[in-house]
């Protein structure tokens, strides 16, 4: 380009955008562009203005004519989405007055499935409603106002708990948790609810009326009684629910309900956003009675039972949880704090808790493996011993409510600090407990005990019949004086530790049940360690021994324990000796015979045969017999008072001194091996210090010989 040439210079050319396109050409398009713009604004503008138009038309339309064209559209509408039939017999109004949508209907019902037992799921002689408008197009529908006049609601479960009444569709589907509808306000005349559950053996029948309020904050009062059953206990209700003046801004609901079967009181008060909103209320919850368990099967939950109860705790709902915090109470002699979360994931009801205790009194855990709480709270520790044709029986006997395991999961965390006992020392209790579709573990389950510790998984399986539980006890290391001591035995000279593990697997669903059916293996392990004298000489019966030692005021020296083992092998609820062996400095002391889960007899024996010679000394097995609750200690046996009389037969034909031959123990006992011992092993397994095997233990099979 020659710069020198203006007719070539850009800044005086003919086309400045420098497109070819003409000034005059360029200004037309951008006024056409605009033109075109203005053209779809006014277009886009007539469209709204036609479909506001249209509809103000509709709502002057339903205004002036309160809707009552549709009344048939909507019978029919409505019996196709339900799949039940909806009928209005009288005076029909759909329209928006002037923002929320009116509706009322007169002589309005709708029909049941063919299973229930009454043919109309709801019917009323006056529906009056004023719906939030924008709620319709979501899933929870809010009723700013609500005037029932004799309305009828029959509520049911079927038989199986599978379907109910008010889950519409397809009348197969799997029923959902009742939810109630948003009710800011309402009022209620002659208005009839019913409800039947028979999975929970519950049938109430409410009646709710309204009062005009005497208080000016709140336009209506209703109230509401009536009663039913519960597992065949009656059960009486009341209450109110003062709904505020619609003048009143921000008014809550005020509510108080009193329930009330037998013995057990349960009293809800304190504010709601509407009628029949739980979401973001304030309510105290204060229940009392005789069995906390009583008060769960209102929801088809199985807990352990209790004794006397009263528990207090705050309420509220948010989203799908319903939150009990701040809980406080007794139950027995013991106290109760925490929380407890109920929802309904996947529409399966879940408990969520954690629980502790200060103080757990001993009485108080009975009722959870299965004691009567009733005859331990009027008889205390002797409650818990029952007599079976003259044989007391000890072993918890109640059945395990697995049809209620089935209705709900679980969570709960339980902490105790301390057990209140004599003869139980154990505190710092922490115990998981879940159950997962009728699976149940407490896992871990774990205690501190006499310096030791004691842990333990549980599992019972309640998804099969009969219910199947397998057991694993574990005793960590405890010292034997602290745990002698605790038992009222004098601790003083005596070391060392013992511990010890039982693993069985039982069926049934009771505790007697599934211990009558076990099988396993129980076994306390004695490592290396001193006893007092005293216990051991009289369980040796070495009367020479022990008076020798009386006299040289020496009954509080120490004997050394090198190892022993106290096993049993259970097969069918029948526990045999595989072994008994305790090896000490001076005798070996062994054990045959073995108890039974199956109706608590005892029946086992205990000798000591000394390494060393001693005179006057017993040699012979101790019994012991009896029942669990009533042992009984058998010194002299058949085997002494034949030697007895022996030793005199000797002294009435020679002397005195040859008497005493045949209380004579020449002191041959076999010293143990102990690593088999301190190993757990079966009687098989058990060497002598030669590593000879021991053909003088219980073998887990025979019995006391």
């Amino acid at each position: 380009m020659d710069r020198n040439n203006p007719l070539e210079d850009s800044r005086f050319s003919a086309d400045p955008a420098g497109d070819g396109v003409p000034p005059q050409d360029s200004a037309s398009a951008h006024a056409k562009r605009g033109h075109n713009g203005r053209r779809w604004s006014m277009l886009a503008l007539k469209i709204l203005g036609g479909i506001i138009g249209v509809v103000l038309l509709l709502w002057a339309v339903l205004y002036i004519t309160r809707g009552s064209f549709l009344k048939e559209p909507f019978e029919r509408v409505a019996t196709a989405q339900l799949q039940r039939k909806v009928e209005v017999g009288g005076d029909f109004q759909l329209y928006f007055a002037p923002f929320n949508v009116r509706f009322l209907a007169e002589d309005m019902s709708i029909a049941n499935p063919p299973w229930a037992r009454d043919d109309q799921l709801f019917n009323a002689t006056l529906i009056d409603a004023r719906i939030a408008t924008l709620t319709l197009f979501s899933d929870e529908w809010r009723f700013n106002w609500l005037r029932v006049v004799d309305g009828r609601a029959a509520l049911e479960w079927s038989n199986d708990g599978l379907r109910n009444t008010w889950t519409m569709g397809d009348p197969n589907r799997k029923g959902k948790a009742l939810d109630l509808p948003r009710i800011r306000r309402a009022l209620l005349a002659g208005t009839v609810l019913r409800y039947t559950s028979p999975p929970v053996q519950l049938a109430a029948e409410v009646r709710i009326d309204t009062v005009r309020a005497s208080n000016t904050r709140f336009e209506n009062d209703i109230r509401f009684s009536g009663g039913g059953t519960l597992r065949g206990d009656a059960f009486t209700l009341r209450g109110g629910l003062l709904s505020p003046n619609e003048t009143v801004q921000g008014g809550r609901n005020q509510l108080a309900l009193q329930a009330r079967s037998g013995k057990t009181s349960l009293e809800v008060t304190g504010t709601l956003p509407g009628a029949t909103e739980i979401e973001g209320a304030d309510l105290r919850v204060v229940a009392t009675g005789p069995n906390l368990s009583r008060l769960f099967d209102f929801l088809g939950i199985a807990i352990p039972e209790t004794r006397r109860y009263r528990i207090t705790s705050h309420l509220t709902k948010q989203s799908d949880e319903w939150r009990f915090t701040g809980l406080r109470g007794r139950f027995g002699d013991s106290d109760l704090a925490g929380r407890l979360t109920i929802s309904l994931p996947q529409d399966r009801l879940l408990l969520d808790a954690d629980l502790s205790s200060q103080v757990l009194d001993i009485l108080d855990v009975g009722p959870f493996i299965g004691y009567d709480p009733d005859r331990l709270e009027a008889r205390g520790a002797a409650g818990t011993v029952e007599r079976e044709g003259g044989v007391p029986r000890v072993l918890p006997d109640a059945p395990l409510r697995t049809e209620a395991l089935r209705n709900f999961d679980a969570k709960v965390k339980y902490a105790v600090r301390r057990v209140r006992a004599e003869s139980f020392p154990a505190s710092n209790i922490a115990m998981d407990l879940t159950l997962d579709r009728s699976l149940l573990t407490l896992s871990p389950l774990t205690f501190d005990m006499s310096g030791g510790s004691l842990s333990s998984d549980i599992e019972i399986n309640a998804r099969q019949e009969p219910v199947k539980t397998t057991y694993d006890v574990r005793l960590s290391p405890t010292p034997m004086g602290r745990l002698l001591a605790s038992w009222g035995v004098e601790q003083s000279g005596t070391t060392g530790v013992l511990k010890a593990r039982a693993q069985m697997t039982g069926y049934g669903n009771t505790v007697r049940k599934s211990l009558a059916s076990s099988t396993g293996r129980l076994a306390v392990i004695l490592p290396k360690g001193k006893m007092w004298t005293r216990n051991t000489e009289l369980s040796e019966l070495d009367i020479g021994t022990f008076v020798q030692k009386m006299f040289e005021k020496k009954l509080k020296e120490p004997v050394q324990i090198n190892c022993g083992l106290i096993a049993f092998t259970v097969r069918d609820g029948i526990a045999t000796a595989d072994p008994i062996l305790i090896d000490t400095r001076k005798n070996v002391m062994l054990g045959t015979g073995r108890f039974s889960f199956r109706d608590e007899r005892l029946d086992l024996a205990f000798r000591a045969d000394s390494k060393k010679f001693s005179l006057f000394s017993g040699q012979s097995p101790i019994g012991i017999g009896g029942h669990f609750v009533e042992p009984k200690l058998d010194v002299i046996s058949g085997e002494l008072l034949a030697r007895a009389g022996a030793g005199f037969g000797l002294a009435a034909a020679a002397s005195p001194i040859a008497g005493i031959i045949a209380f004579v123990d020449i002191g041959d006992a076999k010293a143990t091996d102990c690593r088999p011992v301190l190993a757990g092993a079966r009687a098989a397994a058990q060497r002598t210090t030669k590593g000879e095997p021991r053909d003088d233990v219980n073998d887990g099979k025979s019995a006391k010989r």
